[in-house]
């Protein structure tokens, strides 16, 4: 009989073992699903967003270039055009125009400039937002 005790206390402490193991498997697994994989997904979406960002910001100083190159030549244009000038009314509308023509290129300029901001700051966001990876959850 004390054979039967051990044997069936034994078996007991299987099942107990094996009950710890599948709570220990299901903890492991719901930590994965509720925290680890969403903390992977965010740090994905943290650097696709600081790429995007650097992206952006490397056309924009290339654009910043492209403007201060189309002002400086604009500029020179104008100096030229003066110095052939055959009298000071000639230098007058020269000048007049130049600073016509530039105070418009500027508000362009500045309004393109924004809007490349805007889209790049959007495009930077879109990866921390849900859904904004592409992917379906």
């Amino acid at each position: 009989m004390a054979e039967d005790n051990g044997g069936a206390g034994a078996g007991a402490g299987q099942g107990a073992t094996d009950a710890m193991r599948d709570a220990a498997d299901q903890a492991r697994t719901s930590f994965s699903d509720h925290v680890m994989d969403p903390a992977r997904r965010a740090g994905e979406a943290m650097r696709a967003s600081g790429q995007k960002v650097a992206d952006g910001s490397a056309t924009i100083g290339l654009k910043i270039i492209e403007q201060a190159e189309q002002n400086s030549r604009q500029a020179f244009d104008a100096m030229r055009e003066a110095a052939r000038a055959k009298d000071l009314g000639d230098v007058l509308r020269i000048q007049g125009d130049y600073l016509r023509e530039q105070g418009q290129r500027s508000m362009n300029q500045a309004r393109e400039m924004g809007e490349l901001i805007m889209q790049f700051g959007r495009e930077a966001v879109s990866p921390l937002r849900p859904g904004g990876d592409g992917k379906t959850d």
